[in-house]
């Protein structure tokens, strides 16, 4: 049997996370997804199946503020950002979702960023 790809192994352990780990309207779920150059996180309520808040290292607002930037220091800014606009529609607590990456580098920046911007997780 062929061994699996890295992202073949990463989507198993986010689902292996995920069957565990779910929104809900009160505590809704901060999910992050790194890819080589972006990254990205959503704030989701998984009973209704609504994206609450969301960032990205390509959001309009954020975009121009990421040139000359390395990509752990958007990723902070990402996190700051999404933070502040979860803490506008009244959400001060979420489940960290790490998407089946590692909790480091960009991934952790983001989560420090949005707990320094008021988010409980």
């Amino acid at each position: 049997m062929a061994e699996k790809t890295r992202a073949e192994a990463r989507i198993a352990r986010h689902r292996r996370v995920r069957k565990h780990l779910a929104g809900t309207p009160d505590r809704p779920r901060l999910s992050v997804y790194r890819s080589l150059s972006q990254i990205y996180a959503q704030v989701i309520d998984d009973q209704a199946g609504h994206t609450l808040v969301s960032a990205s290292s390509i959001d309009q607002e954020l975009r121009p503020q990421m040139k000359g930037l390395t990509k752990t220091e958007q990723a902070k800014l990402v996190g700051k950002a999404v933070a502040e606009r979860a803490l506008k529609k009244g959400i001060k607590a979420v489940v960290f979702d790490r998407g089946g990456f590692k909790y480091a580098g960009r991934v952790k920046a983001l989560a420090e960023a949005a707990r320094d911007g008021g988010l409980e997780f």
